[in-house]
């Protein structure tokens, strides 16, 4: 993968896009702790990267959330997903439940990762664009994990 400049002049990790799984279980977000070296290392986001040519952005987010957290698909409930866009590029949170406990483990890209309660995620150093969209007065992030959110199927 690469960088590359969206219209708007920004740069962005991969051409075809990003993704990223925002896992919630009982008013808890799954957050990973960015290794040092990576872009904005030190900081807590959810699992993510950049789109492979032709992949969807639910492939992505699962294909991410394993190779960083060793999360299985399978033990994921997508229940729907939040758009961000800049000039021409996209970053795509997919919305994802589980129930009990998910076999986690820190791979390459994580340093730590961790269970956060809902009213304790705006007080970790949060990747600058996590914060952003965490933060977004739409709230959809934030409801989501509260359970008030998003498409829940049978809630």
């Amino acid at each position: 993968m690469s960088w590359t400049r969206c219209s708007a002049g920004h740069s962005h990790w991969g051409p075809y896009g990003a993704a990223g799984l925002l896992l919630a279980r009982e008013a808890t977000v799954l957050l990973q702790l960015r290794v040092g070296w990576a872009h904005h290392g030190g900081t807590w986001s959810i699992p993510g990267g950049a789109l492979e040519r032709g992949e969807a952005p639910v492939e992505a987010a699962l294909r991410e959330s394993h190779e960083e957290l060793g999360v299985a698909a399978d033990a994921v409930r997508v229940r729907g997903s939040r758009v961000a866009l800049c000039g021409g590029w996209s970053y795509e949170t997919v919305l994802g439940e589980t129930e009990g406990e998910v076999a986690t483990h820190d791979r390459a890209e994580s340093d730590d990762h961790r269970w956060v309660p809902l009213e304790d995620v705006a007080t970790l150093r949060l990747h600058p664009a996590f914060r952003i969209a965490w933060e977004h007065p739409d709230a959809v992030l934030r409801d989501f994990v509260a359970g008030t959110g998003g498409d829940r199927g049978d809630r």
